[in-house]
C-alpha cells in the first residue's frame, strides 16, 4: 500500500465516522468549485445534443434494492447501441455510502450514481458542497424517441420539483411512487370486507378483523418511519398541503399543528386497542411485508415498490391493492381519493464525473419511452415518464397504483423534508415513530419528539436549509 492509498483510506474512514449531514467537506471533495476536471466531451450536434464523446467509458453504480439491477443493464445496452465504441463499467451495491465515499475523497466518483437505500449518501451534504452536476441541459435536450418534445416535456408532474435544490435540477428521481395503505383484494373479497373511506369505518373494520383472529396492522418495525407516512398523509388531507409545507420549511411547531394533532390522536387508536401484529417492532421491512403476504395482518403502509419487492413470496391470486388513507371526517380539506404521489429512486451525475456528458445521455436513455417501458416491465413500477404504461400489461398491484393516482388527480400531494434533511426522517422521526407505535409514548409526546428533531435540524448552522414555496 503506497502513501496515497493510506491517505485516501484514512480520510474515507474519518468521513464515515461523522454524522450523515457532515459527510462531505470541501476538502473531501477536492474543493467546492463545481468544476468537472477533465470531463470527456464530444462535439454537440442535432444528433448529439449533449456532446457525448462516442468512445468515452461510462461507469454506472446501481443500488441493488427492490428493483434489482437488470433494468439498469438494459439501459446500458441501449446506451451502447447508440455508442458502440463506449465501454460501460457496471456495479451494484446496497452500501452506496461506504462504497463511494473513498472515491469522492479521491475526486474520482462514477459517472452515474443511483444514490438510494438506507446506505445512501446524504443529499444535503452533496448539494451544499456542489458535488452534483446540474441536469438542466438534460431537460432541454430533445427526447430520444418522442418526436417534437424535450425531455422536460415527457416527465410526469413533480419530477423536476422533487429533484431541485435552490432552483437547480440536480437529482433525477426515476421511479414514480404512490404511498398508501396496502391490502389483499382476495382476502377482503373472501371475508366480505370493504376498504374503509372514513376513519370511523377503518376502526370498525379493524375491530372486525381482530375478532376474526387476524391482526389488522403490521409495519416495518425496524424502520418505523414507514408509519409516519400515513400519519402525515392523514394530517395533510385534514388540514391541506400547507401542513406539509410547514414541515418541509422547518417552521416552528409545524409538527404540533392542529392537523398533526388530529392525525396522531387517530392513529394512536390502533396502538391502544391492540390492532398491531404482536412482535411487529422487531421486524424489518421485508419481514413485516412477508407476514402481511402470509395473511398474518390485513394492512401495511408502503410505497408502490412493494409488489416488486415481495413478488417471490406473494401467494398466487393475492392481488395486492393500494388505497389512500381514510378521511378523518367531512371537514377534511382534501377528498378521500387524494393520495401521496412522488418521483423517487434518486440518480445523480457527480460534478467530478469523468464522463459527465455520457451520464446525462444515460439519463436521456432512461427517460426515453423505450427505456421507461422496459423499466416498468422489469420491476413492476411506474417510471417518471408520462404515458409510458400504454400498451403494457401491468401486474395487479401496479394497476391499482395507476388507478389510485388517476383518481387522486390534482388533489395529489407530497412532502420533501426527507429529501432536504435526510437525518430528520431517517433518524429523528424514525425514532419517534418507534416509540409511538410501540405504545411507549402518547400522541402529544410523539409530536413533541418530532418537533424537537426538526428544531435540532433548524438550529444546526452546519446543515444547509432549503425553502419549499
Amino acid at each position: 500500500m503506497n502513501r496515497r492509498d493510506i491517505l485516501r483510506r484514512t480520510a474515507a474512514a474519518s468521513l464515515l465516522a461523522v454524522p450523515a449531514t457532515g459527510l462531505l467537506t470541501g476538502c473531501a471533495l477536492g474543493g467546492d468549485d463545481n468544476s468537472t476536471g477533465e470531463s470527456a466531451e464530444g462535439t454537440k450536434s442535432e444528433q448529439n445534443p449533449l456532446g457525448v464523446k462516442e468512445d468515452a467509458p461510462l461507469e454506472v453504480v446501481i443500488f441493488n434494492g427492490g428493483f434489482g439491477e437488470d433494468y439498469a443493464k438494459a439501459h446500458e445496452a441501449m446506451y451502447t447501441e447508440k455508442y458502440p465504441k463506449a465501454t460501460i463499467k457496471h456495479s451494484a451495491t446496497q452500501e452506496i455510502n461506504k462504497t463511494l465515499q473513498p472515491r469522492f475523497v479521491d475526486g474520482t466518483p462514477p459517472d452515474v450514481v443511483n444514490n438510494s437505500g438506507a446506505g445512501q449518501i446524504d443529499f444535503n451534504g452533496l448539494v451544499s458542497q456542489n458535488a452534483i452536476a446540474d441536469l438542466s441541459e438534460l431537460l432541454d435536450a430533445p427526447s430520444l424517441d418522442v418526436p417534437g418534445k424535450t425531455v422536460r416535456d415527457t416527465l410526469l408532474p413533480g419530477v423536476v420539483d422533487v429533484g431541485s435544490y435552490d432552483g437547480k435540477f440536480l437529482v433525477l428521481n426515476y421511479a414514480y411512487t404512490a404511498y398508501g395503505i396496502w391490502y389483499s383484494t382476495k382476502l377482503f373479497t373472501d371475508k366480505g370486507w370493504e376498504y374503509p373511506k372514513t376513519w370511523d369505518d377503518h376502526i370498525a373494520l379493524c375491530k372486525k378483523i381482530k375478532a376474526s383472529g387476524m391482526a389488522p396492522w403490521t409495519y416495518a418495525g425496524k424502520h418505523p418511519r414507514y408509519m409516519s407516512w400515513p400519519v402525515i398523509s392523514t394530517a395533510v388531507k385534514f388540514g391541506g398541503v400547507d401542513v406539509a409545507k410547514a414541515i418541509d420549511n422547518l417552521e416552528p411547531n409545524a409538527w404540533k399543528s392542529d392537523a398533526m394533532k388530529a392525525a396522531a390522536d387517530a392513529w394512536y387508536q390502533i396502538v391502544k386497542d391492540g390492532y398491531i401484529l404482536p412482535g411487529t417492532p422487531g421486524l424489518d421491512h421485508v419481514q413485516s411485508q412477508t407476514e402481511w403476504c402470509r395473511g398474518k395482518a390485513a394492512f401495511i403502509s408502503c410505497g408502490s415498490w412493494l409488489e416488486s419487492e415481495q413478488k417471490k413470496v406473494t401467494p398466487a391470486g393475492f392481488n395486492m391493492s393500494v388505497a389512500p388513507t381514510p378521511s378523518l371526517g367531512t371537514g377534511d380539506k382534501l377528498p378521500f381519493e387524494a393520495i401521496r404521489g412522488t418521483a423517487s429512486e434518486p440518480f445523480m451525475v457527480p460534478s467530478k464525473a469523468k464522463n459527465q456528458a455520457g451520464g446525462l445521455e444515460y439519463f436521456r436513455t432512461m427517460l426515453s419511452m423505450k427505456g421507461a417501458q422496459d423499466f416498468t416491465r422489469k420491476v413492476s413500477s411506474l417510471s417518471a415518464v408520462a404515458g409510458s404504461t400504454q400498451g403494457i400489461e401491468l401486474p395487479f398491484g401496479l394497476s391499482t397504483v395507476v388507478k389510485a393516482l388517476d383518481a387522486s388527480g390534482n388533489n395529489g400531494f407530497n412532502w420533501v423534508y426527507n429529501n432536504f434533511y435526510r437525518k430528520l426522517e431517517r433518524e429523528l422521526v424514525d425514532a419517534a415513530c418507534g416509540e409511538f407505535f410501540s405504545g411507549r409514548t402518547t400522541p402529544a409526546e410523539f409530536l413533541e419528539q418530532c418537533q424537537k428533531g426538526a428544531d435540532q435540524i433548524a438550529g444546526d448552522s452546519s446543515i444547509k436549509k432549503y425553502k419549499r414555496s
